[in-house]
């Protein structure tokens, strides 16, 4: 990995460690910070840090609206897991699991309230474009995961509102922390929207079907044994014809306990189908769109290296 996002992600991890939060009542503050020691690449916070230093910043007065969008980032995963009942996170209990809901509830309400005082701490010549992008991102990350419930009772979702509701939900929170970066340093709004638009992401849908569970940290198939409409799913039922097609049904229909085979049933149709391969052409499109965005930049590649190399790290990644 490029030296310079690894020494932004040491550097980024010091810093939350040493967030002040408090300590008491208890059970408001331990999950939060169990949340945060779960750890990660910590990459929403680097795209802060690298799109603040690709135009010239300094990139200290950055660090705090890069925690905020690593405090931010986890409060949508510990509500995330709320609504989707999910046991694991990273490998570890989720925080309803290891406490209950309602402290899940509380403690991520309360990490979004951190989030906002962290990006406070911008410069003050940028707090308007740093909070207006912050607060739109946080709408449209609620859009998204409302978009995403709604797909879950929704007879026929497309693949265009799919690719939205991924948008929403996960590749606005990526976009916003280059834009927040590049805000922070002084950037036009041309070049801050360019960036915000340059983020992508359909990654996990793989992840959860084919990933490791110990490299994934989430349990693999969860998608699956919920009938969760993905770019994958949606891609089957739109390809399955004749004994696939009733063979898919059956699995969608399965009310029975046996989750292995279930998982294990649809990934053979998913493969029988390919659409594995129709999912990674689809990602390679949204990739150079990506890219598009950064060549528009007034910047040379010198200066937009390292977020070359890790856009094509993400691309990818095994978890």
């Amino acid at each position: 990995m490029d030296p310079v996002i690894v020494g932004l992600q040491d550097r980024i991890e010091e810093y939350l460690k040493q967030l002040d939060i408090p300590v008491q009542p208890l059970s408001l503050y331990e999950p939060v910070r169990y949340m945060l020691s779960l750890g990660g690449k910590r990459m929403r916070p680097v795209l802060v840090l690298l799109a603040n230093k690709m135009f010239d910043g300094k990139t200290e007065t950055a660090f705090p609206a890069a925690a905020g969008i690593e405090v931010f980032h986890n409060f949508t995963l510990l509500h995330d897991d709320i609504m989707d009942n999910a046991p694991l996170r990273r490998g570890k209990p989720t925080v309803h699991e290891k406490w209950n809901a309602d402290i899940a509830i509380l403690s991520g309400d309360a990490m979004f309230v951190k989030s906002c005082q962290l990006m406070m701490q911008s410069p003050i010549s940028a707090m308007p474009a740093v909070m207006n992008l912050f607060l739109k991102t946080a709408l449209e990350v609620c859009e998204g995961q409302q978009m995403d419930m709604d797909f879950e009772k929704a007879e026929n979702v497309s693949i265009e509102n799919y690719l939205e509701m991924i948008r929403l939900k996960t590749a606005v929170l990526l976009g916003a922390g280059l834009g927040i970066g590049a805000a922070i340093a002084g950037a036009a709004p041309s070049e801050v929207n360019h960036l915000y638009d340059l983020a992508f992401q359909l990654q996990d849908d793989i992840l959860d079907v084919y990933g490791d569970a110990a490299k994934f940290g989430k349990q693999v198939g969860g998608d699956i044994l919920s009938n969760k409409k993905t770019f994958l799913l949606l891609t089957a039922i739109n390809m399955a014809k004749g004994d696939v097609q009733a063979d898919q049904k059956y699995w969608l229909d399965y009310s029975g306990s046996d989750t292995k085979e279930k998982v294990k049933s649809m990934t053979a149709i998913y493969d029988k189908l390919n659409v594995r391969d129709v999912a990674e052409i689809k990602m390679d499109q949204l990739y150079m769109d990506a890219l598009a965005h950064l060549d528009a930049l007034p910047l040379t590649i010198n200066q937009t290296r390292s977020l070359r190399d890790l856009a094509a790290m993400l691309m990818e990644r095994e978890s």
